[in-house]
């Protein structure tokens, strides 16, 4: 990750826009501001170099003293958590004093999972705009990185592009990942899209594409399952009342694991001041519905084929993800919000599906359910090859 010193920052904001610089007056320009980190990450040019975003700055290019506040510093820094700017870009947010004044700073590195949608559209900076990329310039930010800097999930598998369900993609998510006016346009290719969408490297899927769309997606990842397993006590020495093992596409995996989670929630009655009763649930359906979206999006499907593990007891529900902890993300920081995506292909592909609202929220969400419904806090074990989280009912 290249980083900018005081200096160089100082030396481009007295300089000119260009391929590599924007400036805008203040967070009112949102929307602009968000073209322009997708562009920069997009990296059209090929400079390799991060693209700096001053905001605060008049059109003569002098400080426009707006205040540079905690909550300004925070609306740039949530642009990674949104959703609206896919895959992730990677940037950074610092306050910086430059001739006597104030600016926010957005420095966003080139990506190397380009190309990047904002709201469903390719941009790109052509000298000093921001523009719509045409079909020639999504092709070359496709085909510019190279396999071994991808992630597993973005890596081509041995599959062929007929053994993807292309029904699914054309008709379900491609209209959810990509802007109508996008689709409205001169029809692409659907080898084309696949590859925008990373769906597809060349002639082949994806791994992350065969996982959410494949035809028999456990054929090409064993174990890329969940295993339930409900107890009638407290161990796993007691009865197995309920075990199912879960398979198929992502989405009928989430989905047939939510309803699960949502039959197994028990839902007492009690009438504590009168005749008006009060149900209370042993687990908000929210907080494991969070926990298990998590263990899918975020577990290690190269390195194992140990499915991932909810283990429901009578006093407590224990969702075992494979794989360790993953990137920055460390037993002290894992209640922070910071996130480091494994699969950043299918945290994208089940933020389009709609199982996942805002990225680096999950636990938090969780978290907030689980106090508001009185259940103790969430304990987890980290180990090399799983994190396990443990949610304790209510009663």
């Amino acid at each position: 990750m290249v980083a900018y010193t005081h200096k160089e920052l100082t030396q481009l904001f007295r300089g000119l826009e260009s391929d590599t610089v924007e400036r805008k007056r203040s967070w009112e320009s949102q929307i602009d501001i968000r073209k322009n980190v997708c562009a920069f990450a997009n990296d059209l040019p090929g400079n390799q170099i991060p693209g700096v975003i001053f905001v605060g700055v008049d059109g003569d290019g002098t400080c426009a003293h707006v205040p540079v506040d905690d909550q300004l510093l925070r609306n740039l820094s949530e642009i990674t958590s949104d959703g609206a700017i896919l895959p992730l870009p990677s940037l950074t947010v610092q306050r910086l004093v430059i001739d006597g004044g104030e600016v926010a700073v957005v420095i966003v590195q080139p990506s190397q999972e380009a190309p990047l949608h904002y709201n469903g559209r390719v941009w790109v900076r052509v000298g000093q705009t921001v523009q719509l990329a045409n079909p020639d310039e999504e092709r070359r930010l496709s085909e510019r990185n190279r396999t071994s800097e991808r992630s597993h999930d973005l890596r081509p598998s041995d599959a062929e592009i007929s053994d993807l369900d292309l029904h699914y993609i054309e008709t379900t998510y491609i209209p959810a990942a990509v802007a109508m006016d996008v689709l409205r346009q001169i029809r692409r290719p659907l080898n084309h899209q696949l590859q925008t969408l990373r769906l597809a490297y060349r002639d082949r899927p994806t791994r992350g594409a065969m996982l959410a769309f494949g035809q028999n997606p456990q054929y090409w990842t064993p174990g890329a399952q969940v295993q339930f397993l409900r107890f009638q006590g407290d161990t796993t020495r007691t009865p197995v009342v309920l075990h199912k093992v879960v398979g198929g596409q992502m989405q009928q995996i989430v989905r047939e694991v939510d309803r699960l989670i949502r039959i197994n929630i028990a839902v007492s009655s009690d009438f504590p001041s009168g005749p008006e009763e009060v149900r209370k649930a042993d687990y908000p359906s929210a907080a494991i519905e969070q926990v298990a979206h998590n263990a899918i999006m975020h577990r290690s499907y190269d390195r194992s084929h140990t499915p991932v593990r909810i283990h429901w007891f009578s006093d407590r529900v224990v969702i075992q993800s494979p794989g360790g902890l993953y990137g920055d993300v460390t037993p002290a920081n894992i209640n922070t919000g910071v996130t480091s995506y494994r699969n950043p292909l299918i945290a994208e592909i089940m933020f389009h599906l709609g199982f996942a609202q805002r990225f680096g929220l999950g636990l938090q969400v969780a978290r907030d359910a689980m106090e508001a419904n009185g259940n103790p806090s969430m304990e987890f074990n980290f180990a090399p090859t799983f994190v396990n989280v443990t949610l304790r009912s209510a009663r």
